[in-house]
């Protein structure tokens, strides 16, 4: 009784124990690749830098804005003299202490000012072009991140497989060797291929442990933390709707970079109307209410009210305002310039990347029936060595062969995903 007793405690305690070790270890992150673009989406700090310039230029827009408004403005003074009295040939006024109040509306308006809160529009405009363009850098740097580890991967576990079949044909050689069936150069040739598999799933390894650093520093993540893909490469790659993309018209206006450049020409056209407007007049108006309170005998001379119109004419600078329109202009010229040359630059691009995206597919067609015949080489080989009929050299020789299709096949995925992703981002439709 006592001895089950003893052993129920250190049971519970065993699981006591065990709970909390597990509870001190974070979960690996299961991701998938939605799931990992919006993380990253809502944790990228260049991302939030471009939502808080929309902010900025959003205030400094309402700045624009509440220069074409009313100002008002309210002040108080407290004037003492001390007792001072003023002689004026032999007659004595005092200066008693005073207190006034005074209330001043005024307004200015000039062609430049309404341009200015236009010009602050564009810019808000521009930044909410930079934050969409920002987010979608992201989320196909994320994507093209996410294949990249998938391929990674599936070359690893191509490898492994590699690595069991030359090592199963190695002790199958060795065994030959020992019973003195068969030489044992044949078999240390099958060795060294055994040493260059491993050394090559040492450095697949390294490589996706680097995918996956990058991928952590995408999401914001710590270095330790354990990261699980739940998609899979074979539920994303949809080779149909890749080719698709290269079936989207082109639009232009849709491209973040164009929509960028012809806010830059809209902001020059501007900036040549508000150096025009530097040549005409401003006109101010202000409105003031004042009262005064002497604490004494003494006299009032503020009047109450006070209106005062000012116009302000431009009539000489030297030609100073006339040079700034033509440099203006100069500008405004040079960024239709540009426009016009990305105009084409872009539809330049456009058929280079849909160029890109079919010879990528050719070329992973290429490489996946490559794959398929080396894999049938491959086995036949290794059957007719197991039987005799083929040597250690030519087993070397079908076991590299198939390594490079393998290699050279998973290679052609990534290179046409990217192609894909980068027609995307062109279109971005």
């Amino acid at each position: 009784m006592f001895f089950s007793v003893r052993s129920y405690i250190v049971a519970v305690v065993l699981s006591i124990a065990t709970a909390l070790q597990l509870s001190g270890q974070e979960a690996p992150l299961r991701l998938s690749l939605e799931e990992a673009q919006q993380m990253a989406i809502e944790r990228n700090l260049t991302l939030q830098n471009a939502s808080i310039d929309v902010k900025i230029a959003k205030a400094n827009r309402w700045q624009a804005l509440a220069s074409l408004m009313p100002q008002v403005n309210a002040s108080g003074t407290y004037n003492d003299m001390f007792g001072y009295r003023m002689d004026f040939g032999g007659m004595s006024i005092a200066l008693p202490s005073s207190a006034s109040m005074g209330v001043t509306a005024s307004v200015a308006l000039s062609g430049a000012q309404v341009l200015n809160a236009a010009i602050s529009k564009i810019s808000k405009q521009m930044s909410d072009i930079t934050a969409q363009q920002t987010e979608q850098t992201v989320a196909s740097q994320v994507k093209t991140l996410y294949y990249s580890v998938l391929v990674a991967e599936q070359t690893l576990a191509l490898l492994h497989n590699n690595l069991d079949e030359v090592q199963h044909l190695y002790d199958f050689s060795q065994q030959s060797v020992n019973v003195g069936a068969s030489e044992q150069v044949s078999a240390d040739q099958l060795m060294v291929q055994v040493a260059t598999a491993k050394t090559a799933i040492k450095n697949s390894e390294n490589s996706l442990e680097m995918l996956y650093n990058s991928l952590r520093l995408q999401l914001d993540l710590d270095p330790d933390a354990e990261i699980v893909l739940t998609d899979t490469l074979e539920q994303l790659l949809d080779i149909d709707a890749g080719l698709a993309v290269m079936n989207q018209q082109f639009n232009l206006d849709n491209n973040y970079n164009y929509q960028l450049l012809k806010k830059n020409v809209e902001l020059a056209r501007q900036q040549v109307s508000l150096n025009r407007w530097s040549l005409a007049p401003t006109v101010s108006l202000a409105y003031q209410f004042s009262a005064k309170h002497n604490f004494g005998e003494g006299m009032d001379m503020t009047p109450p009210n006070t209106m005062n119109v000012m116009v302000s004419v431009p009539i000489f600078s030297s030609l100073s305002n006339t040079k700034k329109i033509q440099s203006a202009k100069m500008s405004y010229q040079k960024q239709l310039n540009t426009l016009a040359e990305t105009e084409n630059s872009l539809q330049i691009q456009y058929r280079q990347l849909c160029y890109n995206l079919q010879n990528a597919h050719a070329k992973y067609v290429d490489q996946k029936q490559a794959v398929e015949v080396n894999k049938r080489v491959f086995d036949n080989i290794a059957r007719k060595y197991e039987q005799g009929y083929s040597s250690a050299l030519e087993m070397t020789n079908a076991s590299t062969t198939l390594i490079t299709s393998q290699s050279s096949y998973v290679q052609a995925i990534l290179e046409f995903v990217n192609a894909q992703v980068e027609l995307e981002k062109l279109l971005n439709n």
